[in-house]
């Protein structure tokens, strides 16, 4: 059997028999066993570093968000993604993210904060807490009712994304399963979206929601090289919907692959939003599972 045709389910077996065994030079030696000697091993290795969506434990920043900022710094991460900012001031934030060494990797926004006059007091906070990517995570119905309404949406984030260029910033959408639920005449709202946005709007792909919706990330990451500046790592299973990150079906070696290569990649974000255990120890958990994956 090639190195590609290792079943998905051994090396889920072996990734959950290291994270048991608890230590990391157990984590790294079976995995080895299995995918020892791969070509990406030999010819990916950019490195792209690790964060997490701090929806994760959204619960436990409402509570204590210096707490969980310098749990997170602990754990190795490099940078958190915001989906909120718990009554925080973006100077605030910096401060509390300048004392954990963490960067910000991105943060999802409504569109309704990128429109008009709310464009700019969005950009002078982000400026001030040192985020570039500001990632729409839904739609209302009159951006998504159909075809022609994703088209004309698409047209929008085109706009928003020239005024950002100048400063180094981007747009980008983030998506849950419907975008892969075909029109009438077959083709996807993904499709309709992203072949109809520029270059600069990114594709923030997320693994485990596509996946829940019947779709796998590799067409996609492949059909639009150069877009998926962030990608959202979230594992997906049938029978276990509490399943961690490299302990489900997702193919995450060629996705890290692909997006080392052609995917432009700057940030892998951890999202976890079922828990086996508390959300902090999953995101725990999930980082040294990808920090193994990545390793290889």
């Amino acid at each position: 059997m090639g190195d590609h045709d290792q079943p998905q389910s051994t090396r889920r077996a072996f990734l959950r028999d290291a994270l048991v065994a608890g230590t990391s030079i157990g984590l790294l030696g079976a995995a080895k066993q299995v995918l020892a000697a791969g070509p990406c091993a030999t010819r990916c290795r950019r490195r792209i570093p690790i964060a997490v969506q701090l929806y994760s434990v959204r619960d436990d920043c409402a509570k204590d968000l210096p707490g969980v900022l310098k749990a997170v710094s602990q754990m190795g991460y490099e940078g958190v993604e915001f989906a909120g900012y718990y009554g925080r001031s973006a100077q605030e934030l910096r401060t509390m993210l300048d004392d954990n060494g963490l960067r910000v990797a991105g943060s999802h926004v409504g569109l309704e904060t990128l429109l008009g006059d709310e464009l700019e007091k969005s950009i002078e906070f982000h400026k001030t807490i040192g985020n570039k990517f500001l990632i729409v995570p839904g739609l209302g119905g009159q951006y998504t009712a159909d075809k022609a309404a994703w088209e004309r949406t698409a047209g929008i984030f085109n706009e928003i994304a020239a005024k950002l260029q100048p400063l180094g910033m981007y747009t980008g959408y983030h998506n849950h399963t419907m975008e892969f639920q075909k029109f009438p005449d077959g083709t996807l709202p993904w499709d309709a979206f992203f072949g109809n946005t520029r270059q600069r709007v990114v594709m923030q792909f997320d693994t485990g929601n596509a996946m829940i919706g019947g779709a796998s990330a590799l067409p996609f990451l492949e059909k639009y090289p150069g877009r998926a500046l962030t990608v959202h790592m979230k594992e997906f299973s049938p029978t276990n919907g509490e399943a961690l990150v490299g302990e489900g079906n997702i193919p995450w070696r060629d996705i890290i692959r692909v997006c080392r290569t052609t995917g432009g990649t700057e940030w892998f974000i951890v999202e976890q939003e079922s828990y086996a255990y508390p959300p902090i120890e999953c995101i725990r958990r999930c980082l040294v599972n990808l920090r193994m994956l990545v390793s290889l």
